[in-house]
């Protein structure tokens, strides 16, 4: 398919009818053809194009939650994380600097490493960072590993305001609440289960694994958790440690990650709201979220793009059609293949905002300026 072709079809009447009263918000889009380029000039451009980060953040305390997926040693033809599966350390730097730079009071990275409850900045150095670069990047920055209670005493509790998709309420590390602006700072990529890795789908992470984690207790968080959340979430073999609530709905619908996963992730954008979406689309990989993912074709990708939005689902929208994919496309077709559930689709009817191409506006480069066909 020609660029001509797919943005004909792109602007054609939605397979699906969009939400009329979901909100939508700006997108900004900036070209970025390496991570050797200002990356700090050109998110500086974004949040401008955006409003201005001053009125987001001054005086506030900032939580942002990376995308880390899986374990730093697991690398797609041995490349580094930050080149095709983590976010990248000069994206993170840049966004501390300017945050600082705007008047944040507080800002903390937080991720729910794989496998561990252990320091971030492990994780951090394991993938080959500079962690004392990033903690200079601005005065008081924080790292946090939210996969268990971490720092804090006790965990937060998000009850859903109406009816959940998975779970009627979501216990989170404190960090989660502990904060007065929410920062989803994802990678341009596909997802097996999912159809995109973006700034909503980033979220799944801030679900602990020592309530949600395949070695979850069961009365009782397992504040040592060396697993991901595959029996819990996933495929409904165990419900979560008793410190949460079950599932609503036990039995119902499929038992795969396509049908939990964005159902979960839908929740979460409700329950914990995104103030800031940041998209790291410089360098990537196609064909899923990870080097792990089996049966299929798995590449190295340079799309040359940042995105930023203040609707994640906005920002996720253009994200997914800059990607050369049709963001309201239904199950079984491409990017949601398979099992997988439109998780954009499934945020819309929460009403978190709209998946509607045709009422977002577009800052900076235009979609067809950046247009990177990720399904070749």
């Amino acid at each position: 398919m020609t660029r001509r072709e797919w943005l004909a079809l792109i602007s054609a009447a939605p397979l699906l009818k969009a939400a009329p009263n979901a909100p939508v918000s700006p997108v900004s889009i900036a070209k970025c053809a390496s991570y050797d380029d200002d990356v700090t000039a050109k998110l500086g451009t974004m949040f401008d194009q955006l409003g201005g980060l001053d009125k987001l953040v001054r005086n506030k305390t900032v939580t942002v939650k990376l995308n880390m997926t899986g374990g730093p040693g697991v690398r797609l033809h041995g490349m580094a994380p930050a080149l095709t599966h983590y976010v990248h350390p000069k994206v993170i730097g840049a966004t501390a600097y300017l945050m600082s730079r705007a008047g944040a009071k507080r800002i903390r990275f937080v991720e729910s490493a794989w496998a561990t409850a252990g320091p971030l900045e492990d994780v951090m150095l394991d993938a080959g960072w500079n962690v004392r670069s990033l903690l200079s990047a601005a005065p008081g920055v924080e790292f946090e590993n939210t996969n268990g209670l971490g720092k804090r005493k006790k965990y937060s509790r998000f009850k859903f305001p109406g009816q959940a998709y998975m779970y009627p309420e979501y216990v989170l590390n404190q960090a989660y609440e502990d904060t007065d602006v929410f920062v989803s700072m994802a990678k341009l990529k596909e997802h097996a289960d999912c159809g995109v890795t973006l700034s909503l789908k980033n979220c799944f992470g801030i679900i602990p694994a020592s309530i949600y984690g395949d070695d979850a207790g069961i009365d009782e968080p397992n504040e040592k958790p060396t697993k991901g959340r595959s029996d819990v979430v996933h495929f409904a073999k165990r419900q979560p440690a008793k410190i949460a609530p079950p599932e609503l709905f036990p039995g119902v619908g499929s038992k795969t990650g396509g049908y939990r996963v964005s159902r979960t992730v839908a929740d979460l954008a409700v329950v914990r709201p995104i103030h800031l979406a940041i998209i790291d689309g410089v360098e990537s990989m196609s064909g899923g979220e990870g080097p792990w993912i089996r049966n299929r074709e798995l590449r190295a990708v340079k799309p040359g793009v940042l995105l930023a939005g203040l609707n994640p689902v906005s920002a996720d929208a253009v994200s997914t059609a800059v990607m050369g994919f049709d963001p309201r496309a239904p199950r079984g077709t491409p990017p949601f293949r398979n099992n997988a559930d439109n998780t954009l689709l499934l945020a819309e009817a929460h009403g978190v905002g709209a998946v509607d191409l045709q009422r977002i506006e577009v800052r900076g480069a235009q979609i067809a300026e950046v247009l990177y066909q990720y399904d070749r």
